[in-house]
């Protein structure tokens, strides 16, 4: 790469075989469902996530928002962490777009919320309340370290939404992390809900798209609203071939990140001036802060070791910092941040 690239997982570039893959691609109108590479990524990504059909869209958020269109109607409710992505970072489509109402709950330290209160959440048989038609869950949890939850959460979630009747969708952006963090198969924790998108493009390291995967029945209800959404795609399969190559080659890797954002933890933590708490760095982010005395903002640490190391890094305020590890960025570059930080709130 071209910089030392600590903002996210999404900047990371096609690897050399996924290049290779792009160029040889066969193609065809996958509007018309004749793509053969886009057509093999969909079949695959069905397969890895135990579900009947997969449908690939252009990003993450069009997944979820054609997941959410899909599930729910106008006046519907939808229950969601209250720091969710798709509550608070893909630009109010479900509301905008959809007329679907949110109904933000609070989430724990790892970005649960408390199954009681979802089961509270549910509207009544009553003309004043929305229908609740829908609950938003999130593995890996961005907002909160990106901590993988773990399947016994969803298996409480599918109960409260079996006896309520509502649909369940997993905003699966860094699915394949918490999978690997937990040692576990990612149909451990898929089974329990009815839609799961994941992205290609973060730590899988393909250049573009996710993929939405459920029922047979679901994925071509969801392949309308798409093409509502403008995401109606042509000769994707150059694209889509990135993506054979992320699910069949760089899910294992992951682990490897993991390793890094640890070290990058337990560095920080260990500089004078950086407050961070390293047991919750489990999968490929990290948060941290400055402490109090330090008179610089985060926007001139930032700046700084721009400018010393070609080294970029996210400041989320005025004190706080995101780190995401990733295929581009190794120990060699996690040492230099390290030293480089050290270095200027010496």
């Amino acid at each position: 790469m071209d910089k030392i690239d600590f903002r996210s997982d999404t900047v990371t570039w096609p690897t050399p075989a996924m290049r290779e893959a792009m160029a040889r691609a066969q193609v065809g109108d996958d509007v018309y469902g004749e793509d053969p590479t886009v057509n093999e990524l969909e079949a695959l990504a069905a397969a890895k996530t135990g579900k009947e059909a997969g449908l690939f869209v252009a990003s993450g958020t069009m997944g979820n928002l054609t997941a959410i269109l899909t599930h729910a109607g106008r006046g519907d409710q939808a229950i969601v962490g209250e720091d969710a992505h798709t509550y608070r970072y893909e630009a109010g489509g479900m509301a905008a777009l959809g007329g679907i109402m949110p109904c933000p709950l609070p989430t724990d330290e790892t970005g649960q919320m408390d199954v009681a209160a979802v089961e509270s959440a549910v509207s009544p048989n009553d003309p004043h309340f929305p229908h609740t038609r829908l609950i938003l869950l999130e593995n890996s949890y961005g907002a909160k370290n990106g901590y993988p939850l773990p399947p016994t959460y969803f298996q409480a979630i599918r109960t409260v939404a079996e006896r309520h009747q509502l649909s369940i969708h997993l905003d699966g952006a860094r699915l394949f992390n918490a999978a690997v963090a937990q040692n576990i198969p990612v149909t451990e924790i898929t089974r329990h809900v009815d839609s799961v998108s994941f992205c290609l493009s973060k730590g899988l390291c393909a250049p573009v798209g996710s993929v939405l995967c459920g029922t047979a029945e679901f994925i071509q209800r969801a392949r309308r609203i798409r093409k509502i959404l403008g995401g109606g795609m042509r000769q994707a399969g150059v694209l889509a071939a990135a993506g054979i190559i992320a699910l069949n080659s760089m899910i294992e890797r992951l682990s490897d990140d993991h390793t890094n954002a640890r070290i990058l933890a337990e560095g920080l933590a260990r500089i004078p001036g950086i407050i961070i708490q390293p047991e919750r760095v489990k999968t490929n982010i990290i948060f941290f802060e400055l402490a109090a005395e330090v008179p610089m903002t985060a926007d001139e640490v930032v700046n700084t070791l721009r400018q010393k190391a070609n080294i970029w890094l996210s400041a989320t305020n005025s004190r706080q910092f995101r780190a995401v590890t990733h295929y581009w960025v190794g120990q060699p570059e996690v040492n230099l941040l390290l030293e480089t930080l050290a270095e200027i709130l010496r």
